[in-house]
C-alpha cells in the first residue's frame, strides 16, 4: 500500500497496488508552491517519505509522521548550504537505518499526516484531513509502505 498526495490537486490518494482504496481532499502548508527546504518556510516536502511516527492524541487528532528530511532532502540541504556536512550524515543514517531523521535540523522536520480542515492551506507544512479521511488512513498505518508527496 502506499500513498501518493498531489499538492497541486489538494489530493490524497490511498492505493493498493494500482486500486484505489480512499481518495480525499488535503490541506498543505500555508506557502504551498515548491519544495520544503528549510525551518519555517511553511511548505509541505516534496518526494517519497515513509511513515515514521504514529500518534492517536496529538494536537491535530490522529497524526501519521513522515520521515522529512530524507537523504534526498538532507544532499540538496548541504548543497545549498543549509545544513553541514555532519548533519547530513546524521540525516541519512538515520534514513539508511529505518529511523526517524533529526528534526531539529535548519531543514525543519515534524510533518505530519494530521485531522484538520481542509477547506484552505494553514498548516506549517504538514498536510491535513478531516477527522472521517485521516481515521480511515491511520487504520492502515501498518500497511503503508510509501508515502509520494508530488507537486
Amino acid at each position: 500500500m502506499r500513498i501518493v498526495i498531489s499538492k497541486g490537486e489538494h489530493l490524497l490518494r490511498l492505493l493498493d497496488g494500482e486500486g484505489e482504496l480512499m481518495r480525499a481532499s488535503v490541506a498543505l502548508g500555508r506557502n504551498p508552491l515548491g519544495a520544503k527546504e528549510r525551518e519555517g518556510d511553511l511548505r509541505t516536502p516534496e518526494g517519497i517519505y515513509q511513515i515514521c511516527l504514529a500518534k492517536e492524541k496529538s494536537k491535530f487528532g490522529l497524526s501519521l509522521g513522515l520521515n522529512y528530511p530524507n537523504a534526498d532532502d538532507a544532499r540538496r540541504g548541504y548543497e545549498a548550504g543549509r545544513i553541514d556536512l555532519q548533519t547530513m550524515h546524521a540525516i541519512t543514517e538515520a534514513i539508511a537505518q529505518g529511523r526517524r531523521p533529526p528534526w531539529g535540523s535548519p531543514l525543519g522536520g515534524e510533518v505530519y499526516i494530521h485531522e484538520g480542515d481542509v477547506q484552505s492551506d494553514w498548516t506549517a507544512g504538514c498536510i491535513a484531513l478531516q477527522p472521517a479521511d485521516m481515521a480511515l488512513l491511520y487504520s492502515y498505518r501498518y500497511q503503508i509502505e510509501d508515502v509520494e508527496i508530488k507537486p
